[in-house]
């Protein structure tokens, strides 16, 4: 009589056709029907059987023998010991709003419902981009941008062509459907029809200067934009140009545009605007500064007034406020200005003004960055840079898509200019453009994780009672393993607000770690003279030398004492002006512990923990919980 066998009866190696012992998962389509399980019958002399699992020709042909007694499951192979699991196929990644605070579903939301068209007939089906194209054009009759001429002879027309943007307010919702036309510059020709292009625009520093005087003094910060800024500059060249797509005058299509103002597009255009807009503001009695050709000041009797401009964004603050009232009635006078009220948004930085403090921040960028990669889920780093900085330099294959590391490098590299803490990183990754492997794309995914960490961490300035400078400044020694370069980092505050900070790689190899140290020092009183000239410029000159904290005894000595030996002799004359300004009492050099470097995180990759309280010791926080 056969032994009958019951469903928990454990199955014999020996009765289980397995065709890869390794395999302990197996992927099964959803549509598939599932098997049932192996029904017992009843025979003829009363007893049960079951039939075997996924009977075969090779079962069907086996005699059936009495079942051995169930051996130990540790002497089973791995897959019998484990049980077969089934997984679905589902999408990798589901789109859902779940994950997304308010203003940045409402960011989304006004995306998806305003497509930019890629053609004018697209954008003249929608009254929104009609709309935009007629403000457009409007602005531009109103300035006298052109005249319909027809083209002279030897003359060449450049083209022109609509360009369309969405704008949105800081929570996300839509301002204004934007409709730009921008002339093909690129088909200028030097010497025909453009010739010197520069125009300055401000530095960093100097905005976070001029936000730290408002935050010491508590002055108000206002903000102005002027609308086509670029068509208020008047063109000194004979240029002409195609007209405007979608818009060929009625019975003149074999005319040509010959323009008077500095269209947008042209290749001169933002030189001409800011030689207009200078001259606006000096008029007034204003003063360009020196150190920073788009700050301009006035000192008088009744106080100060600050102005600086980035294009056509301009902020405005001091503590003259009849002077500032009188500033704006003047530019509107010979601008057509948008009066924004007090900053909130410029540049791509949220500006929060608190009874004690000013906060600056980039969240909604490092947001749209995590959107753009797909990552506003990603699980979060606890630094940008893994210390040691292995993964940058591990051999790996050529990354597929060197544009697009390139492309989120630039957008990164943007972020720092409120985010010291990933300088570091993004300096390391910038020098891999060219030919980018799948280890250095790993180590800028690495980066992003850790803006996941807190996208909306940023500077706090404070009234902290002084206005002094302080600066840090640190190396890292033969840290690149392809040049064995060092790396230089330094920070500067100003009244206890961090204004200025840097990390780059030196130009040079240094032969020792006291040269490396005594070149980044060199490096931090350039920006520390720059900074002490600016504030003297305007009004608010800086009394007795400003500590710079060094943790290098050797290149402390160095600087404080004017001695040639062979270590030293080879160093670049400039880097000697150290000691210079040392001596003219500009400049104090003192040493700190590591453990207290200031710019520690700006030189190398470090742990989380230490990122925390290097991050805490420069004034960096959060006005937002992390996304």
């Amino acid at each position: 009589m056969l032994v009958p066998r019951h469903d928990s009866a454990l199955i014999s190696p020996t009765d289980i056709l397995c065709p890869l012992w390794g395999q302990v998962y197996s992927r099964r389509s959803s549509d598939r029907t599932e098997m049932s399980p192996p029904q017992p019958t009843s025979t003829t002399d009363g007893t049960t059987t079951v039939p075997p699992i996924a009977p075969t020709s090779e079962h069907l042909s086996r005699t059936e023998v009495p079942a051995a007694p169930p051996p130990d499951s540790t002497e089973l192979p791995i897959a019998l010991r484990k049980g077969s699991r089934t997984c679905q196929n589902k999408p990798l990644y589901v789109s859902s709003y779940q994950g997304l605070s308010a203003s940045h579903t409402a960011l989304h939301l006004t995306l998806d419902q305003h497509t930019i068209p890629s053609t004018v007939g697209e954008a003249k089906t929608h009254p929104g981009w009609m709309a935009a194209m007629h403000e457009e054009l409007t602005a531009l009759q109103r300035n006298n941008t052109w005249e319909l001429v027809s083209l002279p002879p030897g003359k060449r027309a450049i083209g022109c062509k609509w360009i369309y943007s969405v704008k949105v307010n800081v929570d996300g919702s839509l301002a204004r459907l934007k409709a730009r036309l921008v002339a093909k510059g690129y088909a200028q020709t030097y010497g025909v029809d453009y010739e010197e292009t520069f125009a300055p625009v401000a530095k960093m520093s100097s905005i976070r200067i001029v936000i730290s005087l408002a935050a010491t003094h508590r002055w108000p910060l206002y903000q102005l934009d002027i609308k086509n800024a670029f068509l208020h500059g008047s063109l000194e060249e004979e240029v002409y140009m195609e007209q405007p797509p979608g818009f060929v005058a009625e019975g003149e299509r074999n005319k040509v545009c010959r323009l008077f103002a500095s269209l947008y597009g042209l290749k001169q255009s933002p030189r001409q605007w800011f030689a207009r807009f200078r001259s606006v503001v000096t008029k007034f009695g204003l003063n360009k500064s020196i150190k920073d050709s788009s700050l301009f000041y006035r000192n008088s009797s009744a106080g100060t007034v600050l102005l600086i401009v980035y294009v056509d964004d301009i902020v405005i603050t001091g503590s003259d406020f009849k002077g500032i009232t009188d500033l704006k009635a003047f530019l509107h006078s010979h601008f057509q200005t948008k009066d924004l009220g007090h900053l909130r948004y410029f540049l791509g930085i949220e500006v929060a003004d608190h009874d004690d403090s000013i906060f600056v921040s980039q969240r909604k960028y490092a947001l749209d960055l995590l959107s753009d990669l797909g990552m506003s889920n990603c699980c979060p780093m606890d630094s940008p840079l893994e210390p040691g900085e292995k993964g940058l330099h591990a051999e790996s294959k050529s990354f597929e898509s060197p544009e697009k590391y390139r492309r989120i490098v630039e957008k990164l590299n943007y972020l720092t200019m409120t985010r010291p803490d990933i300088a570091c990183a993004v300096s390391k990754v910038s020098q891999f453009m060219a030919t980018p492997t799948i280890s250095q794309w790993d180590s800028v995914l690495r980066i992003v994780r850790y803006i996941k960490k807190d996208p909306g961490l940023g500077i706090s300035y404070k009234n902290r009672g002084h206005s002094n400078i302080e600066a840090y400044c640190d190396s890292d020694w033969a840290d690149c393993l392809g040049t064995r370069k060092s790396t230089t980092g330094f920070t500067i505050f100003m009244g206890g607000n961090l204004v200025s900070w840097k990390s780059k790689k030196q130009t040079t190899v240094s032969r020792s770690s006291a040269e490396a140290e005594y070149r980044a020092i060199s490096h931090t009183v350039a920006e520390i003279m720059w900074i002490r000239q600016t504030l003297c410029e305007i009004g608010y000159p800086v009394l007795g030398p400003t500590p710079l904290w060094c943790d290098n005894q050797a290149a402390i000595q160095i600087t404080t004492n004017p001695v040639f030996h062979e270590r030293t002799k080879h160093i670049e004359v400039d880097c000697h002006f150290v000691r210079e300004k040392y001596e003219e009492g500009l400049i104090s050099l003192s040493h700190v512990k590591t453990g207290d470097q200031g710019a520690d995180i700006l030189t190398k990759g470090v742990t989380g923990v230490r990122m925390n309280f290097i991050c805490n010791k420069l004034g960096l926080g959060s006005s937002h919980d992390p996304t």
